[in-house]
């Protein structure tokens, strides 16, 4: 974490950069995200390859290495 709903994030192909969240629509899975403290709760699920949070949402690996490698900022979940 770099900040409230900030991620830096690497890959091992070398792309790396950082994701705000702070845009995105807080809904369905996505909802408990929107408080900061749950939030950071984020840590690197190994068998999916890509972080998770506590309630299993997730964001696929390859969305975030898309989002990464074209420098977005503000993507939507």
């Amino acid at each position: 974490m770099v900040g409230v709903h900030r991620l830096r994030l690497a890959f091992d192909d070398g792309v790396s950069g950082e994701l705000d969240a702070s845009s995105w629509d807080w809904t369905g899975v996505f909802e408990p995200l929107s408080d900061p403290a749950y939030f950071a709760r984020v840590h690197l699920d190994p068998e999916l390859g890509t972080i998770s949070w506590p309630n299993g949402a997730d964001v696929a690996p390859e969305t975030l290495h898309l989002w990464i490698a074209r420098g977005r900022d503000n993507v939507p979940a």
